[in-house]
């Protein structure tokens, strides 16, 4: 069994605790609300750009609604000008998350020719004043997200994460890759125990943690506070019940059948356009359905019938027509195959 780490902060405290990375355009609150009935302990919005708050944009303010079914939860916001960060924080405070948290490590151009996101990482004196900002303008719990560093040449992180802890920030959430790096290459956990060492903190890793066999490494060989899942996540929600599973029992855990699959996947896609409207809902969940289904048999062409899909009653009908081919048409090997993932 994994002797229990507990990530604490704020009024959080939860034992061995696997997190849902804020992924733009993916951690809206649908996907949230499945994540967190399949076991992540804490969700994240979107991240939220402080321009668009400020301007009380509809679609921006959209992203940071919470429920309390989701809780704990975090808002994220980013930007790069301070006085804005602080107006932005107030705003996303008056939505009553459980903290707030700035992201400081977003390698997209769009975000960082904004001088946000991992832009901050190239001057870390703005980084510093920026988050002390944001912390001196809100009451609950202020967390950062950010890279290694710009790129493998200019890796700063303990410095970063020492200030960052001097200045009151809550938790620190690394993903273990440099910004040139973006998602490729094996990520460096070695660095957080080299953080851990320095700080007191909770540090939680992010990168690399693609499903429960990893996420237990991840616990057991470094010194991290939790863990947090990200691209593994997207149309396989199952992870966070997998993991979970294991940390707790020690046993390896069963994989969803293919029933289950759909019955989550039609219930992600029901809330999705309850959430957005039929016409915005069926094209962003378009997203979701390679994940669902991969490593099934003839996967890529029933992707191919779900995206043209309009509605959830078309959807609906592909997939119980998939379940009745599958079982009729499927070898011993393709059907234990979709039962271990």
């Amino acid at each position: 069994m994994l002797p229990a780490k507990v990530l604490q902060f704020g009024t959080i405290q939860i034992p061995n605790a696997v997190l849902l990375a804020p992924m733009e355009d993916v951690t809206n609150l649908p996907f949230r609300l499945i994540c967190k009935a399949m076991g992540a302990d804490i969700v994240y919005t979107e991240f939220a750009s402080s321009d668009g708050l400020v301007r009380n944009a509809a679609k921006t303010l959209q992203k940071i609604r919470i429920e309390e079914r989701e809780r704990p939860v975090g808002i994220q916001i980013f930007g790069g000008d301070p006085e804005t960060m602080r107006q932005a924080a107030r705003i996303a405070e008056q939505f009553e998350p459980d903290f707030i948290d700035i992201n400081c490590g977003c390698w997209v151009k769009n975000v960082v020719r904004r001088n946000a996101g991992a832009a901050l990482l190239r001057d870390i004196p703005r980084m510093v004043h920026l988050v002390k900002t944001v912390i001196d303008s809100v009451q609950l719990p202020v967390t950062v997200k950010t890279r290694l560093g710009w790129d493998r040449h200019s890796i700063r992180i303990v410095e970063v994460a020492q200030q960052l802890e001097e200045i009151g920030v809550a938790a620190l959430a690394i993903h273990c890759r440099t910004r040139d790096m973006g998602h490729q290459g094996t990520p460096l956990w070695e660095w957080i125990d080299r953080i851990k060492e320095k700080v007191s903190m909770p540090v939680i890793l992010n990168g690399g943690i693609t499903s429960w066999q990893t996420a237990a490494e991840a616990f057991w060989n470094t010194q991290c506070d939790a863990i947090m899942i990200g691209k593994a996540a997207i149309g396989n929600p199952f992870i966070f019940r997998e993991v979970k599973h294991y940390l707790q029992t020690g046993q390896h855990p069963t994989p969803p059948l293919l029933e289950e699959r759909i019955a989550v996947c039609l219930q992600h896609l029901e809330l999705t356009l309850e959430f957005y409207g039929t016409e915005r809902g069926i094209r962003i969940f378009r997203k979701y359905y390679s994940g669902y289904f991969k490593g099934l048999p003839r996967s890529a062409q029933l992707r191919q019938q779900l995206v043209t899909a309009a509605s959830y009653e078309e959807v609906r009908m592909l997939l119980e027509h998939y379940l009745e081919q599958f079982h009729q048409h499927s070898t011993p090997l393709e059907l234990a195959t979709s039962s271990t993932g």
